[in-house]
């Protein structure tokens, strides 16, 4: 036991030590943070555009008052939806929703040159000149809208400073067809505030189960249990992929060094094997404790509620010990898999043509753990849940849906059970691999797991 702790420190510290092991460590959940508020200070830093609006000919007359009276509309809802964050104490997201979707345009008066242009090449010299980038600021636009009427419609052509810039095309539609649409209504006859109350209207719709936790409404509380145990089963498949493929990596680059040998002058290739796969899983745990705390942090900073129902999830019928359960088999399952094959790869390239199957494997449990978010108990759910290598993922997903205890427990026994006969079967293989220099093939393997190698 000593000798297999020993190693453990080994393989732990070797990692652990370095500082990218840190460094990738905080990536993650750096570029998570990046990756929602990049588009948002993307959006917050982009100048406000200034456009002017050009009104061709009499009957025209009114389309410009059309888009001033939309974007004052929709600055008005800004400030309503901002009213109302902030009553809901939800003030950083109320901001975030209104610079996501609002438009960042601001409307000034035309140049004359422009304005009083007829169509035609003076008209493009004078347009040129202002959305010129090298035109002075204080007389450079960033779009020009010519609005007119065809057969009574009204239509627009957008000049942009910028060819690819759709902002202000987007935003000119809008108003023009809701100004249209607001035309037609009061033709007809029926006031425009009525249709607009109509579809604004959304009905209050609410959702009740005798199974709820309150025996009536739905709530938050009833949703969570599938949110974490979809949550638990990605985080299994991370652990894996993540620690696996250290196991791998290390036990190869130790082959092609010759450091397996010399470990294995010292300890047994069982206590090789189980001391290199305990120190990746407690690396592989350290990752997921950091993440787990900043995840834990966050969101007791940001919904302190959410975060105590979350926790009466995991502690409700033990729920927390059937996730351990199933990421304790499901990763020595694969983390054993991974160092036998290890054991006969020296180079990257040997490892390239096994790792295609295995990740088509474990490609299966990701799309099907999508289906067990809204249908834990769908027929191909409940039969791919018993096949062992795919039941640690899919039962950590449906183990909050509460399934019937047999298959909890049956599903349990078969994973472990296969574990145990992959602990057997990796254990031979990596014994032979480590103490030869052929390549992995069917054969090869055969003749180790039978004890002929």
């Amino acid at each position: 036991m000593k000798r297999i702790l020993l190693i453990a420190r080994r393989e732990y510290v070797a990692y652990a030590k370095t500082v990218g092991f840190w460094l990738s460590l905080l990536a993650f959940p750096l570029f998570a943070v990046l990756g929602g508020g990049i588009p948002l200070l993307v959006r917050s830093s982009e100048p406000v555009k200034t456009v002017a609006l050009v009104e061709e000919g009499a009957q025209a007359t009114g389309l410009a008052a059309v888009v001033r009276d939309a974007l004052q509309e929709d600055a008005e809802k800004r400030s309503a939806r901002l009213k109302e964050a902030a009553g809901a104490g939800q003030v950083a997201a109320g901001r975030a929703a209104a610079a996501l979707d609002s438009p960042r345009i601001r409307l000034v008066p035309a140049p004359a040159a422009v304005a009083e242009a007829a169509p035609g090449a003076a008209r493009d010299a004078a347009l040129r000149a202002v959305l010129d980038r090298e035109a002075a600021k204080d007389k450079r636009l960033d779009a020009v809208v010519f609005l007119s009427r065809a057969d009574g419609k009204p239509q627009a052509q957008v000049w942009t400073r910028r060819a690819t810039d759709n902002e202000v095309r987007d935003f000119v539609r809008g108003a023009l067809r809701d100004g249209y649409r607001d035309q037609a209504l009061t033709a007809a006859g029926v006031a425009p505030a009525l249709v607009a109350q109509i579809q604004d209207f959304r009905p209050d719709v609410k959702a009740f189960s005798p199974n709820a936790a309150s025996g009536g409404e739905v709530s938050l509380r009833d949703r969570l249990p599938t949110f974490i145990g979809l949550g638990a089963g990605f985080l299994l498949w991370s652990l894996v992929m993540t620690g696996a493929s250290i196991l791998l990596n290390s036990v190869m680059e130790e082959k092609s060094n010759r450091i397996l040998e010399v470990l294995l002058s010292s300890a047994s290739a069982t206590e090789l094997l189980t001391g290199k796969v305990l120190g990746v899983a407690l690396l592989t745990l350290t990752v997921m404790g950091v993440w787990g705390a900043i995840a834990a942090f966050g969101l007791m900073s940001a919904a302190p509620q959410a975060a105590a129902q979350a926790a009466q999830v995991l502690l409700h019928g033990g729920l927390i010990f059937y996730f351990i359960a199933y990421m304790v088999g499901g990763y020595l399952m694969y983390a054993v898999l991974f160092a036998a094959i290890g054991a006969f790869c020296e180079t990257p390239r040997d490892a390239q043509t096994l790792m295609g199957p295995i990740m088509m494997v474990l490609i299966v449990p990701i799309l099907v753990m999508q289906m067990a978010l809204t249908s834990p108990d769908a027929p191909v759910v409940r039969i791919l849940s018993w096949i062992p290598f795919f039941t640690p993922f899919l039962m950590s997903a449906r183990a909050p849906s509460d399934p019937p205890l047999i298959e909890v427990v049956l599903t349990l026994i078969g994973m472990f059970a296969t574990a145990a006969f992959m602990v057997w079967i990796a254990g031979r293989a990596f014994r032979a691999g480590a103490l030869s220099d052929v390549k992995l093939s069917w054969k090869t393997f055969g003749r180790a797991v039978t004890g002929r190698g």
